[in-house]
């Protein structure tokens, strides 16, 4: 006896079988970022005394140690701002940061006990707080868009504090740490 042919339920399209995508909102990003800048800001609290180690000026070495103070509060904040999320303060790794400070490392070898060291280290220095600046300057504007005005109040003044110390490494760079490395090399010439 020949069996009877089983009629097939119609096959489902593939699209239907997913799970729909909620679409990223500017919040997620937020909170992305912030995890970003979290890793970024323990990463900085780890390489900023060596680096204060390594220079050979007390004032860039002065430089390193205020902003490691100034970088253990800023993670306070940033701490705060993951509560009013209620979200768990966490880092992600960020690859930004890790060049930046790998960069700083090879420069710590390279330069051991070279008349360039501080200059090299000053700029590895700014190239941090560039990213620093250019992340909160960003987060800023997203917790005002957002209505969150306390986390963009947090999140100013740590730019605040980044915009300035900027300036302070330029400063230090322009008036004293780049001439004395040429002064040295051409003494050594």
């Amino acid at each position: 006896m020949a069996k009877k042919a089983k009629k097939r339920a119609p096959a489902k399209k593939a699209a239907s079988r997913r799970p729909r995508r909620v679409p990223k909102m500017l919040s997620d990003l937020f909170l992305e970022t912030l995890k970003d800048i979290y890793y970024a800001e323990n990463k900085i609290i780890k390489t900023l005394p060596k680096m204060a180690k390594a220079a050979h000026s007390k004032d860039l070495a002065a430089a390193f140690n205020k902003h490691l103070r100034e970088t253990q509060g800023q993670v306070k904040r940033l701490e705060q701002i993951f509560g009013m999320l209620d979200k768990p303060a966490r880092g992600k790794p960020c690859e930004a940061i890790n060049g930046i400070t790998d960069e700083g490392a090879e420069i710590m070898k390279d330069f051991k006990n070279a008349p360039a060291l501080d200059a090299g280290l000053l700029a590895a220095a700014q190239a941090v707080e560039h990213y620093e600046i250019s992340r909160y300057g960003t987060l800023r504007t997203w917790a005002e868009e957002l209505g969150m005005p306390e986390a963009a109040r947090l999140l100013q003044d740590t730019l605040d504090e980044e915009e300035a110390t900027d300036h302070t490494l330029t400063e230090l760079a322009t008036s004293v740490i780049n001439l004395e490395a040429e002064a040295e090399y051409r003494e050594a010439a």
